[in-house]
């Protein structure tokens, strides 16, 4: 038995309703909207099945644009429904199974296919977003073929993103497909009620600019963007970057804005010492079937990508995105992040890694809606999110406390001068837990590499060391703690400075140290007035401290 979550029900619940009429007038095709790893899959398969026992004589056809997702589909279908009278259609899974009662196929096979298919009763449009207005003519003349054999066919889309990669609106516009929305559920919903993993989304030190880069189509012209973006000593300090938050966490993807950037990328985190594939349309099916299964089974950490994982990819275990592909589309930018909100085995949170100032641009995640993509449309430099001044977490403009360290942000002058900058990882649904210390007594000294803040407890002491004399991540870090404790944003060069200046910094009034995954801890510091400044750092620089 199917069994389904309580929003699963209810999107079946009210596309029955919007096909009834139930209110007004009835929708012949309406769209679904639930956020990747929402279980759609298990929807789609629900939904065969109701209409089956409804109309044990009803044809189904569900249909998409890719042989993945074929192929993906129909295992999925087949697996939530063993029993299922299902079948595919695609000439590149060379498959023509025409006469199955659940009909399984790609467009580009069935646009002109009519004959073969025969009527069809219900027509599921899956990963819906990826029908451009250029592709109209195909899906508009196959379902009006459809319906021409079957006036009262019912249509359903769905989708994570109702919006096409331009951010126009599928149900709305000349030519539009679906007449309107009949269910939409957010990821921040289903994140708080723990269906979805946690997203921690984070300011890089880091930045892509995109001056000066044309624009067609709604987005970046991609020649003049990748050469932008794909220069070598930007490259290098946002891998360094990736790599420090990412040597903890299990899968990476990193998006990239053209052929030669993912595979400079690809070469940069290698150079780190960590496996990594480019992948692309260009890549062989078989090659990428290969690599996709390597990182599936954990044989290789990275992968970077050019408009291939963003939709229909589904690796539970993802922990870390890089956003190295600044787009002004809006769906893009949920399909990519999309990728990490499936929960897996061990997996306490996924780390969004903007160096593209996406989130600025589009907002968190967990609050984009078809509403918000279309406000967003034209509207080039209005920032959407801030950062915490805390501890860089980006949260929304609207948002009056910042969830991962509980600081009250600055006031909106203050926030636009704040400079982002990358923090430790933070689980965005955090909770106080117990653990702290209470600090007696402290001391500033010239330590390995930079400063050591030296804090004294009841239970014995504690090292914070700011590495300010070397380079690249570690550098950063150092710069981070600086600020944190209070320091000026200029953050000294050298322990020297770092001790004419000490009279800056604040002495916390408790400290805390917990584990964070195999080889690594977090230490966070509480001040007086309740601020919250925290890192994760590795054991072995815990024990060499």
């Amino acid at each position: 038995m199917l069994t389904l979550r309580p929003y699963q029900r209810a999107s079946l619940d009210a596309l029955a309703a919007a096909w009834s009429g139930a209110g007004g007038q009835p929708l012949r095709a309406g769209l679904i909207v639930l956020p990747t790893g929402a279980g759609k899959a298990l929807v789609i398969a629900a939904l065969a099945r109701e209409t089956l026992q409804a109309d044990p004589l009803a044809r189904i056809v569900v249909v998409t644009h890719s042989r993945e997702l074929i192929a993906q589909n129909f295992a999925e279908l087949t697996g939530y429904w063993p029993e299922a009278p299902a079948g595919i259609f695609s000439a590149g899974l060379g498959r023509r199974e025409a006469a199955a009662q659940v009909l399984v196929c790609g467009i580009q096979s069935v646009a002109d296919r009519l004959d073969a298919i025969g009527p069809r009763d219900l027509v599921v449009v899956d990963e819906a977003h990826l029908i451009p207005r250029s592709a109209e003519t195909r899906y508009g003349r196959f379902l009006a073929g459809l319906r021409a054999l079957r006036p009262e066919l019912r249509v359903v889309g769905f989708t994570a993103t109702p919006y096409r990669l331009d951010s126009g609106r599928l149900d709305e516009g000349a030519g539009r497909i679906f007449e309107g929305i009949v269910y939409e559920v957010d990821a921040g919903d289903l994140i708080g009620q723990g269906y979805l993993c946690p997203l921690l989304s984070k300011a890089t030190l880091t930045a892509l600019d995109v001056a000066g880069v044309g624009k067609r189509g709604g987005d970046y012209i991609p020649s003049q963007l990748e050469a932008a973006v794909n220069r070598e000593w930007i490259t290098r300090a946002a891998v360094e970057e990736m790599v420090g938050y990412g040597r903890e966490r299990r899968a990476w993807l990193a998006f990239c804005a053209g052929l030669s950037h993912a595979d400079a990328v690809r070469d940069a985190i290698r150079v780190e010492g960590y496996s990594c594939e480019a992948i692309s349309g260009e890549t062989p099916r078989r090659e990428r079937d290969r690599i996709v299964a390597a990182f599936r089974a954990g044989r290789i950490r990275c992968l970077t990508s050019v408009g291939v994982l963003a939709t229909g990819f589904n690796v539970p275990e993802v922990d870390l995105i890089a956003l190295l592909r600044p787009t002004q589309s809006t769906g893009l930018y949920v399909q990519q992040v999309g990728r990490a909100l499936r929960n897996a085995p061990g997996k306490r949170d996924a780390l969004i890694l903007d160096y593209a100032g996406l989130v600025r641009m589009h907002g968190p995640v967990d609050v984009v809606t078809a509403r918000t993509a279309a406000a967003v449309k034209g509207r080039e430099g209005l920032a959407r999110a801030k950062p915490c001044p805390g501890c860089g977490a980006l949260i929304a403009l609207n948002a009056s406390t910042c969830e991962p360290c509980w600081i009250e942000p600055e006031d909106a002058e203050d926030v636009a001068r704040h400079e982002a900058a990358a923090d430790g990882e933070l689980p965005i649904l955090s909770e106080r837990a117990d653990g702290w210390q209470a600090v007696s007594d402290w001391r500033v000294e010239r330590g390995a590499d930079g400063l050591d803040i030296v804090l004294r407890c009841p239970a014995g002491t504690h090292r914070i060391r700011l590495a300010l004399e070397r380079t690249g991540f570690a550098r950063d870090k150092a710069v981070q703690w600086w600020r944190g404790l209070g320091g000026g944003r200029a953050a000294p060069m050298d322990a020297a400075e770092a001790l004419e200046r000490r009279d800056e910094l604040v002495c916390p009034a408790a400290i805390r140290i917990r584990p964070s995954g195999r080889a690594s801890e977090e230490v966070a510091c509480r001040f007086a007035d309740g601020r919250v400044v925290s890192d994760i750092r590795r054991l072995a620089d815990a024990l060499a401290a």
